[in-house]
């Protein structure tokens, strides 16, 4: 399901806060996708997906750095900016990279501001009650802030590597804790990621706010994926991630396709050339 109303009634031009918060009243899940290119973010929008997050694991996906703790806030502004001139409808999403609001609610602000001018419609930090402050003050500063417990990729090298969250009872009650301090701050929406099934459900329903799930189980209000993981196109085969097409494969073959016509000069042929 979708955040679509209704048949007979008009679906809204361009998907706000509200629509998110609606959809998670009235149980209609919604989608979200990362994207960094005009090509993807035209795509997904005529897919009818609802979010576009332009994330930070651009640096992995794109950029081909090891983690997204070397993705640069200029890296960000420049994927972000592509996105959101490319789309109309989508709610895009920016992420703050690392570095970039740790300090304090000032260094927030003015990171999120310079997203926000770029065209983001909202943005993402990580953390639980320790980034209150900051969400606090995006929030009074009319920005919309999403909020990322679980697995956060910016810690992982404090988190031990890519680990699921939450399974014991004192990591459940924390993360439920630190979900309402985020709510209670101001936050719009929460990422939850690599958490168990049942405390996201749990964490899900204990809030008024939107959750999104990435490998949290089918409870949260929305779900999301890496673009490149959810068409085949990365090789990422993830216990949470299901592959919706397989782009890598095709892509190789029409590579392969390429180069043999080259070098056999049936390519270009007289129909791709000029007189």
């Amino acid at each position: 399901m979708s955040t679509e109303p209704a048949s007979g009634i008009a679906a809204p031009a361009t998907i706000r806060l509200r629509h998110l918060t609606q959809a998670k009243e009235q149980g209609r899940p919604f989608s979200m996708l990362t994207a960094y290119d005009q090509f993807a973010a035209k795509a997904f929008e005529a897919a009818g997906v609802e979010v576009l997050l332009v994330g930070d694991s651009v640096g992995t996906t794109v950029l081909g750095y090891d983690s997204t703790t070397s993705t640069t806030h200029q890296d960000m502004l420049t994927f972000t900016g592509a996105v959101a001139r490319s789309v109309t409808r989508p709610l895009v999403v920016a992420d703050l990279a690392f570095g970039t609001y740790e300090a304090g609610p000032a260094e927030a602000l003015r990171h999120s501001v310079e997203l926000v001018r770029a065209g983001a419609g909202a943005v993402k930090l990580e953390g639980g009650e320790e980034v209150a402050p900051q969400v606090r003050a995006l929030a009074r500063a009319g920005i919309p802030v999403f909020g990322h417990l679980g697995f956060t990729p910016q810690s992982v090298n404090s988190l031990s590597g890519h680990r699921v969250q939450g399974r014991d009872p004192q990591g459940a009650q924390k993360m439920r804790e630190d979900a309402l301090a985020l709510q209670s701050a101001g936050a719009a929406a929460i990422v939850l990621e690599l958490v168990p099934a049942a405390v996201a459900a749990s964490v899900t329903a204990s809030l008024s706010v939107p959750t999104i799930g990435i490998g949290a189980g089918p409870d949260c209000d929305g779900q999301v994926l890496v673009w490149q993981d959810m068409a085949g196109l990365s090789g990422f085969q993830g216990k949470f991630v299901k592959t919706f097409a397989d782009l890598r494969p095709q892509l190789e073959r029409a590579a392969q396709q390429f180069r043999a016509e080259v070098a056999e000069r049936s390519y270009p042929g007289p129909e791709h050339s000029f007189e």
